[in-house]
């Protein structure tokens, strides 16, 4: 399989060299650079292992560089489509993710998000007809982790999440979550995903006294809060969301995030599967390519998010190619319509099946519980 050259070019330099187009062209927009660096650059880095042809046709990828900002997301994804694109991939974040939706309805342009929020997909209507996401929803890791916290004896739960879009979506679906388990929320913090500080939030929860106090943050910046309480002396358990899985977050936090415990992609331990499991194989043959292009201990849930993204337009694009020609209308009409019709598609995160009402397709076969130890990921029972 050829890698695919990733092209970072402005619209002014395509008409500057001529660059003749691909025939199907996929625009990406993700975070590169600025707080959720983290997440975007092993998505980017995903990019280039997916095929440079699908049924015979080639594809080209152009990948844009947000920075996590919504206003440059929204921005990028309109560039991308007035060059042509036939879908859009992105982005790394929640709440520039949900900013694009209105572009790509508009444009009826198919999108496939990477940031987690069911909040992109659901309610379904005509706007979110056009959005699908790889990232499992906040509704099945936040029943997971509540369905541990009942497990292991916890009566009551701290929260902190960033306060954005992702924060509120996971507040949403904790309260409940908690609920259901006749679990109590007894603090709720937030802070932002550039802060430097949370030494006020940590002390409300610390005086709380909860016995377990779940963070709701993604990629690097989601172990400052857990660093800050033990700093404080905090000593009950940690739960983190499936935002923080790659082995930045396991370099900034350090002995901090030991074990630590949170719902996961299978991705994450591909190897300690057991082989009746169909996502090992997927998943295996994706963290071989990575690593063999970054190093081992390199891949990251983040980059599977994206690599889940061209499994599914590879799925797609023979499909559309037989109702109509790329680049026009009625092939991202029909890219959108085979999306939409894809069953049991095995993905390097789940098995996806989507459906007109649910445009994530995943069941609980897309979540396995994991802990920290020695620094690595490890499988719980």
């Amino acid at each position: 399989m050829r890698r695919l050259a990733i092209m970072l070019l402005s619209a002014a330099a395509l008409a500057a060299t001529g660059a003749a187009r691909a025939q199907v062209r996929i625009g990406v927009t993700i975070s590169t650079t600025g707080p959720a660096a983290s997440l975007g650059v092993p998505q980017r880095n995903s990019i280039a292992l997916m095929p440079s042809t699908v049924a015979g046709q080639t594809v080209e990828y152009v990948v844009l560089d947000d920075a996590g900002d919504s206003t440059k997301a929204v921005a990028n994804a309109r560039k991308l489509i007035e060059e042509g694109v036939d879908a859009l991939v992105g982005s790394s974040t929640t709440p520039a993710s949900l900013a694009m939706i209105d572009v790509a309805a508009e444009k009826q342009v198919p999108m496939i998000a990477l940031a987690a929020s069911a909040r992109l997909i659901e309610p379904m209507d005509a706007q979110r007809r056009w959005v699908f996401k790889t990232p499992q929803n906040d509704s099945l890791m936040a029943d997971a982790i509540a369905a541990h916290m009942a497990g292991a004896g916890v009566k009551t739960v701290g929260f902190i999440g960033f306060n954005d879009a992702y924060g509120d979506g996971w507040l949403n679906e904790t309260t409940r979550a908690l609920a259901a388990q006749g679990i109590k929320l007894v603090a709720t913090e937030r802070f932002a995903r550039a802060d430097t500080s949370v030494t006020g939030q940590v002390l409300k929860l610390v005086a709380a006294r909860p016995d377990a106090v779940l963070i709701a943050g993604a990629g690097t910046p989601a172990a400052l809060p857990q660093k800050a309480l033990h700093e404080r002396g905090y000593a009950g358990k940690y739960y983190q969301t499936h935002g923080i899985a790659n082995a930045d977050f396991l370099r900034v936090g350090g002995r901090d995030v030991e074990g630590t415990v949170l719902p996961a992609g299978p991705i994450v331990v591909a190897a300690q599967l057991p082989d009746s499991n169909p996502i090992k194989a997927v998943a295996l043959d994706y963290v071989r390519r990575y690593e063999a292009a970054h190093g081992a201990g390199s891949v990251a849930a983040f980059g599977a998010h994206a690599i889940d993204a061209g499994i599914i337009l590879g799925a797609a694009i023979p499909t559309a190619l037989r109702s109509a020609k790329p680049g026009t209308p009625a092939f991202r009409t029909a890219l959108r319509d085979a999306i939409e019709g894809q069953e049991e598609l095995v993905l390097t995160h789940g098995v996806s099946s989507m459906t007109p009402r649910d445009h994530n397709g995943f069941d609980q076969r897309a979540r396995v519980m994991v802990t920290i130890e020695g620094g690595a990921w490890k499988l719980l029972p």
